[in-house]
């Protein structure tokens, strides 16, 4: 799980440079559309997950969605495939999930 923490705060990073040399190049008003405050945040969740105890009740949604999130890195070579949040003979084009999300079953007794 840790390279799974480490590699989008690695492509964060890269993303950040990017984003700096256009700020250089062109100037802060091209940055006004970006995407930098959902990398920070995607960053957060990163640090916030190395930082949990795997006991804390938090830990496997974290864990679900910086996989989640992950997927938008899935075309770089760094890339694992075991990290995809969910299997890959269930996805598409792209690694997106084929059909419906699995849904809980409802009780269908009366409380």
């Amino acid at each position: 799980m840790d390279d799974l923490v480490e590699f989008p705060v690695a492509r964060i990073m890269d993303d950040n440079h990017a984003y700096a040399y256009v700020a250089d190049t062109l100037g802060g008003e091209a940055l006004l559309d970006s995407h930098l405050p959902m990398l920070d945040l995607i960053e957060q969740l990163a640090n916030d997950y190395k930082a949990m105890a795997a006991s804390d009740s938090r830990s496997a949604g974290l864990a679900y969605a910086l996989r989640v999130l992950g997927q938008s890195y899935a075309e770089h070579p760094g890339y694992q495939q075991e990290w995809r949040p969910w299997p890959s003979n269930e996805t598409g084009s792209g690694g997106m999930p084929t059909g419906r999300w699995p849904t809980r079953e409802r009780s269908s007794g009366r409380r």
